[in-house]
Parts: structure tokens; sequence; C-alpha cells
């Protein structure tokens, strides 16, 4: 039998394509040890794949789903190759002794063609081991390489998770769908999200719960839907919760640097504590106002007061008068006392009047005011003071105490229109730091306890955060100012001490005061006597002040005691009476304050620096602390605090008039 050169190789060419589908079946696998991209690789090439030409072993390679199985293939890719030259080779030894006898008359062409098919063979057998070879190189390459960028994917991935889980604000993520994405735990704990709601495919359940958790459900709602709207908007504002936190909404659309739009993210962070300081803040801002406002009614407020006091005193000192008349102006004169301490409450209020402490018995003053209490509170309102078995000693302004007092038994009398019950208890209270922390603003150590209750109608507890709020007041128009117990508030914070309300509606209100006590019995302040008839003085004294009524005043009086008094309503008035008698004039008598543009402290220094030894006393209608600021003044020694009594004046006067030295 004689074949063409032609059948021979489409013969070879047949077993070629027999032999690799030899080797794709599961025992002919097992020759070569596994299955894969190579696999396909090598059918493609073999098989004559028209894409074949335009693939390369990467292509295969990145097509595979895994790419550890890739590089699991090679070394079987490899035996593949072996496999290839062996059986090609062994095959075209048969096919040359199976067509020998057939091919005898052209022995030349068949040795020719055998050993070109030999070399074919070889050349692709060392080929494709050479191209599985570099193939290889290169995917263990790339596999490494994806390792690294998988676990540095990771490391980022797990910093940023970290980061989401604990940032300070709540975080919800939304694609453009309004999809949940991505949401940390802060975002969970603000909104008080239940597990099960968190963690639901469906994120219209948390959408539902979240608005109900607000205020004003319709507007969240409105809100929300106008964002998702509009996906390019950005949004702030606040919302408030039905619990009462006040988170900050932030909301931003997500887009990468090419501007592709993604979703949106929104933030939530909790500004509660910082909208308390605020209001805390303003509340300071409404006393330092007020503060401002007494100092500056003070002054001129206490001048008045000056001269009806001291009118009302030489009224009393007269022998002339009926006694009714006699009574009329002690009442004037208690009155101006009354509207003194009225002014001394304004500027503790706005901290410009310093406190005249003094060790007392918190039981003494108590006992000493329950008959003015007693008459405040009406005959419908009955007293009862339980004082401490022991002495409370503090150390206190004792007028301030009965302002105290009168204001809480005012808002008592009032909050039992048909009469009722007042309890005034004293007594001493020791906390730890343990006990201290479970009360608010407490703080450890010896308290004296002041309670002022009554039986009235209560307070609700919303206006029961606000009564001490300057003119807060839950009083009719007219009948209440709103400044009582704010000044109760800043009386006992200027003592150091703390102040607590407890109240329920129907059931009355009871207000517990604590005060420093001292840890030792003080010694009892002896009552002052009466004041000792005070010698007067035959000196020139040069007197300005600026208000008229108390420049005639004063020169009346001064004259009264001996004086020669040279009065000046302005600095210019008071100068040239200093030149013209400039030795004859050991004292000046000088407001603080005045008109001219020119403080008294300024005059007086003048004065001096022409005649050292001229002695000076300084009156005003506000404080030593604030009157004085730089300067080294002291009352009742070169410094007079409007409004005095008549023997005040004079006792300073010969005082002053009698020191060695200015």
């Amino acid at each position: 039998m004689k074949l063409k050169p032609l059948r021979a190789k489409w013969l070879l060419e047949m077993a070629g394509h027999r032999l690799f589908g030899f080797l794709d079946l599961p025992w002919g696998r097992f020759l070569w040890g596994a299955s894969g991209p190579a696999t396909d690789f090598i059918r493609m090439r073999t098989a004559g794949d028209h894409d074949g030409p335009n693939k390369t072993m990467s292509d295969f390679i990145e097509s595979s789903a895994v790419t550890g199985r890739a590089k699991r293939s090679i070394p079987g890719a490899r035996r593949v190759a072996l496999a290839y030259l062996l059986l090609g080779s062994a095959w075209i030894f048969i096919a040359h002794r199976w067509f020998t006898d057939a091919l005898a008359d052209f022995v030349w062409i068949h040795q020719l063609q055998t050993a070109n098919d030999l070399a074919v063979v070889l050349v692709t057998a060392a080929g494709l081991y050479l191209l599985l070879r570099h193939q290889q190189d290169c995917i263990e390459s790339a596999a490494d390489g994806r390792h690294l960028v998988e676990e540095e994917l990771r490391w980022k991935t797990a910093f940023l998770e970290a980061q989401v889980d604990s940032a300070l604000d709540g975080i919800l993520v939304v694609d453009s769908h309004g999809k949940r994405i991505l949401q940390n735990q802060r975002m969970n704990d603000l909104w008080k999200i239940p597990p099960h709601i968190a963690t639901a495919k469906d994120y219209a359940l948390q959408l539902k719960f979240t608005t109900q958790q607000t205020k004003n459900p319709r507007q969240f709602a409105e809100k929300v839907a106008n964002l998702y709207a509009h996906p390019d908007a950005v949004s702030r504002d606040e919302i408030e919760l039905v619990d009462g936190t006040i988170l900050d909404r932030y909301s931003s659309p997500v887009r990468d640097k090419t501007g592709v739009h993604y979703g949106r993210i929104w933030s939530f962070r909790d500004i509660t504590e910082r909208r308390k300081l605020e209001v805390q803040l303003r509340q300071a801002q409404k006393l330092e106002a007020i503060g401002q406002l007494a100092c500056g009614v003070a002054h001129d407020f206490n001048n008045l007061l000056t001269v009806i006091l001291m009118r009302a005193e030489q009224l009393l000192e007269m022998n002339v008068l009926a006694s009714g008349q006699l009574e009329s102006a002690g009442q004037i004169k208690h009155a101006a006392q009354c509207a003194s301490n009225l002014t001394r409450q304004l500027l503790l209020f706005g901290r410009a009047q310093p406190l005249q402490l003094h060790d007392l018995d918190l039981n003494d003053v108590v006992a000493n005011f329950a008959k003015m209490l007693q008459l405040i509170a009406g005959e419908s309102t009955r007293l009862h003071c339980q004082p401490a078995p022991q002495s409370l000693w503090v150390n206190a302004d004792a007028g301030m105490i009965d302002q105290i007092l009168l204001n809480l038994a005012v808002n008592a009398r009032d909050a039992m229109p048909t009469g009722g019950r007042l309890l005034i208890q004293t007594s001493t209270v020791e906390f730890d730091a343990v006990q201290a922390a479970k009360i608010p603003r407490a703080r450890p150590g010896l308290f004296a306890c002041l309670d002022v209750s009554d039986t009235g109608c209560g307070i609700s507890s919303e206006n029961l955060a606000k009564i001490f709020e300057p003119f807060f007041t839950t009083k009719a128009v007219g009948k209440g100012t709103g400044l009582g117990l704010a000044m109760v508030f800043s009386i006992v914070r200027q003592h150091q001490g703390w102040i607590n309300v407890n109240s329920e509606i129907g059931l009355g209100t009871t207000f517990r005061i604590y005060l420093p006590q001292l840890n030792r019995p003080a010694d009892k302040i002896i009552p002052a006597s009466l004041p000792a008839a005070v010698l007067g003085g035959t000196e020139t004294i040069l007197l300005l002040d600026d208000e008229p009524a108390v420049r005639t005043l004063f020169q009346t009086a001064l004259s009264r005691l001996g004086y020669r008094v040279l009065a000046a309503s302005t600095s210019d008035e008071a100068q040239a009476l200093w030149h013209q008698e400039r030795d004859k004039i050991p004292l000046l008598l000088t407001d603080l304050l005045l008109s001219d543009g020119m403080s008294g402290y300024e005059f007086a220094r003048r004065l001096q620096q022409e005649h050292s030894g001229l002695k000076v006393i300084y009156a005003s209608g506000h404080g030593v602390d604030l009157a004085s600021r730089n300067l080294q003044l002291q009352e009742g020694v070169n410094f007079l605090r409007k409004p005095f009594a008549t023997h005040k004046l004079a006792q300073t006067v010969r005082n002053r008039l009698d020191q060695a030295n200015a």
C-alpha cells in the first residue's frame, strides 16, 4: 500500500489530535497531573482555534476564576510538553516502520519527511516548555503582587472601619438608590436603634424608626426626601429628638474625582451639652447685664437714699416733733435702710458689691428675723421655725441671709393664697465624696443646711429648671419681677454654697440651702452700742459733690458740728477755692465719681501734689472693692459708702483729721 506524503502528514496530525484527546480524558489528565488554563491554551493552539493566534497564555490565566488554580496547572503543563515530545517521537518511529514498505519507492522523501516531523516535534516541545516556563514566572510574580495588594487592601479596609466605628459622630452611608452601605455603632447609639432594625436588609424600617424619634417627624421626612431628590445638595441643620437630645445633622453627596455620584453620607453629632453651656453663657451674660445696670443706677440711687436717711435722722434728733411725727420719721428712716439693702442686693446680684461677712450663728439669724417673716407671710400662713439643737456657725452677711429668707417667704406666701404652712428648719450636714456625687452641685465637707418649705401649689417640672433665671416668673403681670429667686441664687453662690429645689404640683415646695459651716465655734459678735456723742471741730473742710441735695446735706451736717465748709459742685470750683485758702484746708471730702469728667481720686492727687499733708475722705454709692479699684481705701477711715448716717459722717471726719499722716 502506497500513501502520498500529504496523506502521511494528515495521519500525523490526526494522531496529534488523538494524543491530546487522550490527554483530556480523566486517566490522561492523571498522566500530567492538572487541568486548567494551560490545558485550554494547548488545546486551542493544536485544535486550530480561529482566535488562537490572537490570544496569549495571560489571557487564559486572567480568565481563570482562581489564580491559584493557574499556578497549580503549570507543573502539569510541563509534563504535557514532555509527553508531547515522547509520544510524538514514538509515533513518528512507529509510522516510519509502518509505512516503510508503502514508501519503498520514495525512501528519500520518507526520510526527509520523518526527519522534518521529528524536528517539528522537538522544536515545538522545546518552545512549548520555554513558553510555559515563562508564563509560570509571570503568573507567580502576578500572584505575589496580587497578594501584596490584597494585604494592603485588607489593612486599609480594617483601618477605615476602625476609624468609622471609633468616630464620635454617627455615620450613615447610602448608595444612589437609598440602600444602606455603611453604618457605625455610634449611629445606633445616638438614635437608640435596636439591633434587629440596624442589621435589617430593608433600610426603610430604620428610616421609619428614626423619623418617629424626632419631635417633628414630618419636617424630618420632608428634609430627607428633598435631599434624595437633589443628589448634589449639601445640608446642615439641627434635629431635636423626643428625649431632648439635640443632634447636629450634616449630609453631603459621595462622588469620585471624575464627579460620578455614588450616594450620600450622613453624619450626626450630639450637641446637647453644648446647647446647655450656651444657655448657661446667656444666663451669665444676663447676670452681667443686670450687674452693669445696678452699678449704673446705684450711685444716683444711693445719693437719694443718703439724703432721705440723714434728713430722717435729723428729724428724729429734734425735740419739737409730736409722737406721731416721730413715728413717721422713724418709718422714713427704716424705709431708706430697706432701700439701701435693695441696692446692695442688686450690686450683689451683679457681683459689684462685696459681702460684709461675719461669723454668725444661723439659728440666731433665723430667730431674729422670724417676727418679720410672720408679718410678710400674713395671718393665714402658719410659720414654724425648727432650729438645730447646736449652734451653726457660718461666715456670712447677715443682711443677705435675711434677704434670702424674705424672698423665699414672699414666694411661699404667693404659692398659698388661701393659707398654709411655712416651715423653716436648720440642720448640719456632712458629705463625703460618694454622697456629694449624688447631689447636684454638692461637694464634700461640713455644711449648715437651711430649709424653707411650704404647702403651696408646687412648681411644674418644666418651670423648675427656669426658676433661678433673671426675670423669669409665673406670676401675673405686676405681681412679680422675676428677680427674687435669681437674687437668692446669686447670694447663696457668693457665700460659696448651693441651693436645691424639690417640688410637686399640689404638694408644695422645699428650698434647701447649703452654706459652708465653720468647724469650730466663732466668738459671738457683741452688739454695737449706741453711737456716742461725736465731737466736732473748727477746721476748714473742702467739700466736692456734684449732687446738690447731698452737697447741701453734708454742708449742713458738718456746719452744725462747728466745721467751716467750702462746698463746690465741680472740680474747677473746688480748685479755685483751694487756691484761695490752700493753707487753711486740712481735709478734702469728695465724691469718687464726678460729672465733669474728672474723678475724685484724680482731683485729690492734684491737690496733694501741692500740699502733701492734705487728708482725703472719699464717698461713693458703690462698695469699697468697686469704688477703690487700685486705691487703698478702708471704710470708716478714708471711705464712706452711701447711704450712711450722720453720726458715721461725723465720726469718720473727726478720726481722719486726728490722724498724724494723710
